[in-house]
């Protein structure tokens, strides 16, 4: 496909011609003709490892192309850093956070470009005051001093785009931006954008959230490995025509195993937990759940439904204010992590790169990291029983990757999603939570990991997971346990359940959950 087909609907302000990119032996991106067009929104889709972040990486000067060149407004152009790029109007939303937790937001918004007086001192005065108006633009009432430690994750995807947005890029690259947000702040976003697209800014938009893509999106180009293999008008395609071209087969998201539940394996009693941000409010209020052993159950609700948090406490990264629970009747009040772990009980977090892996080790030592007691004697580990771990983790959860050595950072998503999946299930549990397993990956890899859950209950465990995806409560799930602002607002037969009962329970308009991508 030529870069001269990709703007038979609009005029392209930057372009990328027979685009190549070679990683020693891997060919990441294969003569890409790629075009962003003046005032649109061009949505990029591919499966993790198809190319579409290194595409981007090049588009916003992070990475160089190892053949091909780029035009910008009709010129050639080559950018030696993403300071480059962003003087020239392009500006990029990364997939994974790039903030820093212990600096204020109006500080990470303007690190590297800092207002300056007449005195040359930093301008803080007038930097708060832009960060003022880039919230209220957003609805997002966020205090320009707050440190991004204390936000949570979906404000702190807010502060994201809000740094982006203070740029005043012409060009603007968002890479999964909603992958935090609730329903609520994703509307706020679609505006946004279509007040950009208005001004003429042009917005490439990368998103796993397909449904939702399709709807903000004016034009749909597919990846598949490194290469453009289809594009079209959004409003000319189906959902079905973009999954085809991006996978090449057909998907579901597997089915719950056959399987006869067990006793039950977590009890869940009357839980209470405070909100971490406000200690006077209750985060969960009298939440209980039993999970039995073989059994998958799904927790759904919107963001500040209180998941996350009944999630955490259950594996106790937060305290109870009230109820208990208990694993195959064994109470866990006053047990630390470890000792959770060593009775059965672990959690897969809902942020796998600040709180799942480590990005200074390797594969290997990611997947082993949990369980290294079982092969440490006295003071001495015996890297034959290691590797014989990393091994059967690497096999157990399908990892694709060049070896144990690897970088944990060379893998996709969903492949570090299997890693952190992987290093629990190394601990040999009895019952695993999993808080948001899809979040940031593509539909092939969610299709594997929820086939894994499949796996994992069909050899007897107790599975619970939260999502904040409709269309994730079906499939493998037995049950649907609908959370509404701290509470169980309904409970359903994942087999006879529907999307709008669901959607309902939560309240959550079945128009406000499409365009969330649900």
């Amino acid at each position: 496909m030529s870069a001269e087909n990709a703007t038979l609907t609009g005029n392209a302000i930057l372009q990328a011609h027979n685009v190549t990119k070679r990683y020693g032996g891997t060919h990441a991106l294969k003569g890409v003709d790629f075009a962003v067009l003046v005032g649109r929104v061009v949505g990029l889709f591919g499966e993790n490892g198809a190319g579409k972040s290194t595409l981007m990486k090049i588009l916003s000067g992070i990475e160089s192309p190892t053949t091909g060149n780029l035009e910008l407004r009709g010129a050639p152009v080559e950018f030696a850093n993403t300071v480059e790029a962003r003087d020239r109007g392009i500006s990029i939303i990364h997939q994974e956070l790039s903030l820093c937790p212990n600096l204020s937001v109006r500080d990470n918004i303007f690190m590297g470009r800092e207002i300056l007086t007449k005195a040359g001192s930093v301008d803080y005065k007038a930097e708060s005051e832009v960060v003022e108006r880039l919230m209220e633009r957003l609805e997002e009432k966020i205090d320009p001093e707050t440190l991004v430690a204390d936000l949570r994750l979906g404000q702190q995807q807010i502060v994201e785009i809000a740094r982006a947005l203070s740029t005043e890029a012409r060009i603007l690259i968002m890479d999964e931006p909603t992958s935090a947000l609730s329903a609520a702040e994703v509307e706020v976003l679609f505006k946004v954008i279509r007040d950009l697209t208005n001004d003429g800014v042009s917005i490439v938009y990368i998103s796993h959230h397909l449904e939702e893509a399709m709807e903000i999106c004016d034009h749909a180009v597919v990846l598949r490995d490194g290469e453009i293999v289809a594009q079209a008008e959004t409003k000319d395609v189906s959902l079905e025509w973009i999954v085809g071209n991006m996978v090449g087969r057909n998907f579901d998201l597997g089915s719950p195993p056959d399987v006869e539940f067990g006793e039950t394996a977590l009890a869940i009693d009357g839980v209470k937990v405070a909100d971490p941000a406000n200690p006077e409010r209750l985060a969960v209020n009298g939440i209980s759940i039993n999970v039995r052993a073989g059994e998958i159950v799904c927790i759904y609700g919107l963001m500040g439904a209180g998941r996350t948090e009944l999630l955490e406490a259950a594996a106790g990264r937060g305290p109870l204010v009230g109820g208990r629970i208990t694993v195959h009747g064994r109470d866990l009040a006053g047990m630390t992590i470890a000792d959770r772990i060593k009775w059965g009980l672990t959690l897969v977090p809902e942020d796998r790169q600040r709180d799942g892996l480590v990005q200074t080790m390797s594969v290997g030592r990611n997947l082993s990291l949990a369980s290294i007691g079982s092969f440490v004697k006295g003071v001495l580990m015996s890297p034959s029983a290691e590797g014989k771990l990393v091994r059967q983790g690497i096999q157990d959860v399908h990892v694709k990757t060049a070896g144990p050595w690897a970088s944990i950072g060379s893998l996709s998503g969903g492949n570090q999603q299997k890693v952190v999946i992987g290093k629990m299930l190394a601990t040999n549990p009895k019952v695993i939570l999993l808080d948001e397993p899809s979040r940031g990956i593509d539909i092939g890899a969610k299709t594997e990991v929820f086939n894994l859950l499949s796996e994992l209950a069909g050899k007897g465990l107790a599975v619970l997971y939260s999502t904040s995806e409709v269309n994730e409560c079906f499939g493998v799930a037995n049950r649907v346990i609908v959370m509404s602002k701290g509470r169980i607002s309904a409970e359903f037969d994942a087999a006879t359940a529907t999307k709008e009962q669901v959607m309902a329970a939560s309240g959550e308009s079945a128009t406000a959950s499409t365009t969330n991508g649900h």
